[in-house]
């Protein structure tokens, strides 16, 4: 597994693509349209989830933080094991930061922002790759 993170804008999905040469094969799911990213049966070789604070955002607005986490530790555990079936498989998963910025006042905002750093904590764990994108740059972390 692979994570991606960095400011919104800052050119994450398009680093993805010219990183790994993504044209074809590809499953591109986004929290951001609302894509559901439960495992499927994908023949192909690629899965990349753009948007996962997309789909957080969502769960925080019905769900308190905790059980947010406990819902993507579920899911994530269904695409690595996709992932491990083949060798060829890669599954990338790419998330906005939210870190930066001042607390949010509002409450569901609040449970957003944590339940995104909790998920993206175990995300980083699991993935075998970290990279940061700021201004279309990769720092690779781990």
């Amino acid at each position: 597994m692979h994570f991606v993170t960095g400011g919104a804008y800052n050119g994450k999905s398009n680093w993805v693509k010219r990183f790994y040469d993504l044209e074809s094969g590809v499953l591109w799911l986004s929290g951001y349209q609302q894509d559901e990213p439960q495992r499927i049966d994908f023949q192909g070789k690629t899965v990349v989830w753009q948007g996962l604070d997309g789909w957080i955002q969502e769960d925080a607005k019905k769900m308190a933080a905790d059980a947010i986490r406990e819902k993507w530790q579920e899911i994530i555990a269904g695409w690595r094991i996709w992932e491990k079936e083949r060798n060829d498989h890669r599954f990338i998963v790419i998330g906005s930061d939210l870190s930066k910025g001042i607390v949010p006042m509002e409450a569901t905002n609040r449970r957003w922002r944590d339940a995104c750093g909790w998920v993206y904590q175990d995300v980083a764990s699991l993935s075998s790759r970290v990279d940061i994108i700021w201004y279309g740059i990769n720092q690779r972390i781990k």
